[in-house]
C-alpha cells in the first residue's frame, strides 16, 4: 500500500435510533443509523406479510394452501439384492 493516501482505520461507535450501540471499526469515529439488527423486524421475528390487493390470497387459491408446508422426502432408490 502507498503511504499517505489511505484514510485511518479507527474504532467506531454505531448508534441506532432505537438506542442500541455497538463497537466496530471504520474510517469515521461515529456512525448514526436509523435501524439496526436489534430493532429490524426481520431479525426480531415480528415481520409480517403485507397483502396488497389480495395477491397472497390469489397465490394460495392458485397453488393450494399447503404450498409452503414441509413434505417428507420419498426415497426413489431401489434396494440392492
Amino acid at each position: 500500500m502507498k503511504k499517505g493516501i489511505h484514510p485511518e482505520y479507527v474504532a467506531c461507535t454505531v448508534r441506532c435510533g432505537c438506542g442500541h450501540t455497538f463497537e466496530t471499526r471504520s474510517t469515521v469515529p461515529e456512525v448514526k443509523v436509523e435501524i439496526c439488527s436489534a430493532c429490524h423486524p426481520f431479525f426480531t421475528g415480528s415481520a409480517k406479510i403485507i397483502d396488497t390487493m389480495g395477491r397472497v390470497d390469489r397465490f394460495t387459491k392458485k397453488f393450494g394452501g399447503d404450498y409452503f408446508s414441509h413434505k417428507p422426502k420419498e426415497h426413489t432408490r431401489k434396494k440392492r439384492v
